[in-house]
Order: structure tokens, then sequence, then C-alpha cells
């Protein structure tokens, strides 16, 4: 599932140690390994959880976390209701237009 067309993962591979981790938190398989590197195999299935950047050792991925779907979805979840991120208004500039 694609999340946001614009989102705020970075990734800085010259800082990576090619620990994994970023992949074992990763709920939507945005990161890869190859060749004992990782790599952003899946940029457009980030949904801004920051997960990956609060557990990355090495600072090595950045992320403006509680800004997109991810937000939505838990919104939802908490009050029992359809995540709500501007996914309705796709193409606009709102809330990262997640589709």
């Amino acid at each position: 599932m694609k999340y946001l067309k614009n989102n705020t993962l970075k990734f800085y591979p010259d800082k990576c140690v090619g620990c994994g981790t970023c992949i074992e938190v990763c709920p939507h398989a945005v990161f890869a390994v190859d060749n004992g590197k990782v790599r952003m195999a899946d940029r457009n299935s980030c949904m801004e959880c920051g997960a990956c950047q609060k557990n990355c050792p090495v600072e090595a991925v950045s992320v403006d976390s509680g800004v997109g779907c991810a937000t939505a979805v838990i919104t939802g979840i908490l009050k029992g209701t359809e995540p709500v991120c501007g996914c309705s208004d796709v193409g606009s500039n709102n809330s990262g237009g997640c589709c």
C-alpha cells in the first residue's frame, strides 16, 4: 500500500553501517539489504511512523513522524473511525497527499 507521495523520509547511505535495524522495525518494507548495505527499497510505502529513525543507531534515517498517514491510522484506531489523512484529495498539497 502506498501512503504518501511526498513523504519526509530521508536516508543517508554514507552513515549506514548495515545493521538492518530499520528493516526489522519498518512495518511496510521501505528498506532492504544488498551486499551488507541497507538501501531504500520502496520510499512511497513509508507512512512516517518514525520507527526507523528512532531505532537507527547511527542516525542514517530521518523522518518527520506524526505528519502523515501513520497519525491518521493511529487516530482512527483510537477513535474507532476511518483514517483521514487527505487521501480523498489526492494531488493537493495537504498532509502530504497520501494515496
